[in-house]
């Protein structure tokens, strides 16, 4: 066992000095400015005393759903947040760290199947594992109808558990993984951790991924935490954490491999050189990216949108027209705390989660809280 760990501890220390250079593009990198002027868009609370909400999605009827990270799935009707949650899965959840019910999303034909998706930790035999359950709902309350993902690595700190999940334009189920602490395993093929999978909504292997039977779209991400895809392009984005600074946002390409642990942030490898980097990375300064959002309409049309954690501030990026060059970022919105997402409703109303009570930030009076921002004019 001594020798087994010891030649895991050589191979990672040779995958860290592989022919790695730091070519700098800190001159390119846009400055991080503040927003002074009025914005476009009055904030309101939707929503307060929420137990650490992770993710929120909208039904065409008007009613939000709300992933609380310590189990339950919360409903609101009509801007009232109702006090029965839809769905209980507390006993089921392993929450430490950053673990817990973490992803959420409806399906798009949720009007008539009532079918949504979540992701969540959970404990066995003294390990962690993460899991993508889907629920079906009647009448504001859901029970489980089948895992279409199980086993998926939680390693043994409960951090890296990735958790984000959307459906994209093509209709599949898109989910983060982080690597569990463990990065070696985001360079590893067989296994789905520091990755981002895709898969079929019953569960099953889209017949068009880049290795045939396997969930795995793309490989070599730390802890990927957000997912969108820009509304003229198609193309997927991600954000993710970096080890010490370097967060990233990167354009998502079947098959491709992001890097971590071999390179970060702007590094490129010689022996390696088909590793991606990011389109934008924090250089220094340590964002803790969560989930984004591409605007479709309104005030912000085509900007880019990321919650920080750490940052405690939305990111507003904008991006030239091939959508790969981020020409201005702005800080917005850094009186709330750590924001965990930002979601575009329809009739471009966006939404912001905030985080304080996740066990790093220093809470205000409502913490956590849903805030709304409404278009002005």
């Amino acid at each position: 066992m001594i020798l087994k760990f010891a030649a895991i501890g050589i191979l990672f220390m040779s995958l860290m000095t592989a022919a790695c250079t730091k070519e700098t593009v800190e001159e390119q990198r846009p400055g991080l400015v503040e927003e002074q002027a009025d914005l476009p868009y009055q904030a309101e609370v939707a929503a307060d005393q929420l137990d650490v909400p992770w993710e929120m999605d909208v039904a065409q009827d008007g009613r939000i759903f709300i992933a609380e990270r310590s189990g339950q799935v919360r409903v609101m009707i009509e801007n009232q947040l109702q006090s029965e949650p839809l769905i209980d899965l507390a006993e089921d959840i392993y929450q430490e760290a950053e673990s817990g019910l973490l992803g959420l999303v409806l399906d798009p034909r949720f009007e008539q199947n009532h079918y949504l998706y979540v992701y969540h930790t959970y404990e066995r035999d003294g390990a962690l594992y993460n899991r993508v359950l889907r629920l079906k709902e009647q009448n504001n309350r859901a029970a489980v109808d089948r895992i279409l993902l199980d086993g998926l690595g939680g390693g043994t700190s409960g951090n890296h558990n990735g958790g984000r999940m959307k459906i994209g334009p093509d209709g599949k189920l898109y989910v983060t993984m982080g690597e569990q602490y463990q990065p070696l395993l985001a360079q590893d093929p067989n296994v789905r951790s520091g990755k981002i999978l895709r898969i079929n909504l019953d569960g099953s292997i889209p017949s068009d991924n880049p290795t045939a039977g396997s969930p795995i779209y793309s490989m070599g991400h730390r802890n990927p935490q957000g997912l969108a895809w820009h509304p003229e392009t198609g193309k997927l984005y991600a954000s993710e954490h970096g080890q010490s600074a370097h967060d990233e946002i990167n354009i998502i390409e079947a098959g491709a491999n992001y890097g971590w642990p071999v390179i970060e942030g702007d590094e490129t490898s010689s022996e390696q050189p088909a590793l991606k980097t990011p389109i934008i990375h924090s250089g220094e300064e340590t964002w803790a990216p969560s989930g984004i959002t591409f605007v479709s309409q309104g005030p912000w049309k085509g900007h880019l949108l990321v919650a920080n954690l750490r940052g405690q501030q939305v990111l507003r990026m904008t991006l030239d027209a091939s959508g790969e060059k981020v020409t201005d970022v702005q800080a917005l919105f850094r009186s709330y705390g750590r924001i965990r997402n930002v979601y575009e409703a329809p009739g471009g109303v966006l939404y912001l989660m905030t985080n304080s009570r996740d066990g790093r930030g220093n809470p205000q009076e409502g913490d956590d809280k849903l805030i709304r921002l409404v278009p002005k004019g």
